[in-house]
């Protein structure tokens, strides 16, 4: 697996909220995540899949490079954020791809200190009602974050942990008889985010899983989620993420890697034609082999 010379999770930020997280749930999932993965090339696989997704974002994003994106590599990037998918090509004729563009340069400037990582995120969305049509714009800001700096920041986005809908990862695998009635006092903040990773960062040293430990963490909460949706997601969830024979397929949706056809280069991402955007060249060998 890859890691060399990389940190292995985020620090908790001060002030950090305590989360009571079952042990056994998160053994069970981690079993049934390596059992589940082992058919389509193990978890070393989806790892190093979220590291070439985190590559990408690096070589476009990162070093000042946001503020020369193109719009072309704007849309590579978007194809790996699902909730991004559907909707950004209607953002780009609303606002332009150059406000967009400047929304990123914004984001990222000065991110290395993440003390104001809340407001950062919460800035990317100046201007805009979080509707229906607007709602999953800090869910690409997180998506940035944290595969731009994946040692940094956590991946902060709704389906980890939303305070508001009481909602997400963070659940599942809160310690209770029942955690859906379980009440847990924990904001939608960087806080609550860094802290659960450390949390699952220590499980996972426990298990004896050392390197990559943020991808690996990423990968873990994803599958926790797709259990959800796969055991309980309501009328919505199972038509966004139908259900399948293979137990990977939404594990990694949640995380972007069902972006490309493997074949044409074709991505899911819907250009405001209908058309498929296309991948470009950057990167797209490495990564059809592993999505």
């Amino acid at each position: 697996m890859f890691g060399l010379g990389r940190k292995a999770a985020v620090e908790p930020a001060k002030a950090a909220p305590v989360l009571d997280l079952s042990g056994p749930r998160l053994r069970r999932a981690l079993d049934h995540l390596v059992e589940s993965a082992e058919p389509t090339g193990g978890v070393d696989r989806y790892v190093t899949a979220l590291w070439l997704k985190s590559s990408l974002f690096q070589e476009i994003l990162t070093d000042g490079k946001a503020a020369e994106m193109t719009e072309t590599e704007f849309l590579d990037l978007c194809a790996f954020v699902t909730p991004a998918r559907r909707r950004i090509s209607a953002l780009i004729q609303e606002v332009g791809f150059e406000d967009i563009r400047a929304r990123f340069v914004r984001l990222l400037d000065g991110s290395a200190d993440t003390s104001g990582a809340d407001a950062r995120k919460d800035a990317f969305s100046d201007g805009f009602t979080l509707d229906r049509a607007h709602r999953w714009l800090p869910d690409l800001a997180a998506e940035v974050l944290h595969f731009t700096q994946p040692e940094r920041y956590p991946l902060m986005t709704r389906w980890i942990w939303d305070a508001k809908a009481g909602s997400g990862v963070l659940r599942e695998l809160w310690f209770a008889d029942d955690v859906s009635e379980a009440r847990i006092d924990a904001p939608s903040s960087f806080a609550t985010y860094a802290t659960l990773c450390q949390e699952l960062d220590g499980f996972l040293r426990g298990e004896g899983i050392y390197r990559d430990l943020p991808f690996f963490t990423d990968l873990l909460m994803a599958h926790v989620y797709a259990a959800y949706i796969n055991d309980r997601g309501g009328e919505f969830m199972r038509a966004e993420f139908a259900t399948a024979a293979d137990p990977m397929l939404h594990t990694r949706r949640m995380l972007g890697l069902d972006a490309v056809d493997t074949e044409t280069g074709r991505t899911r991402l819907k250009l405001v034609d209908g058309t498929a955007h296309t991948l470009g060249a950057l990167g797209i060998e490495d990564l059809q082999e592993t999505t």
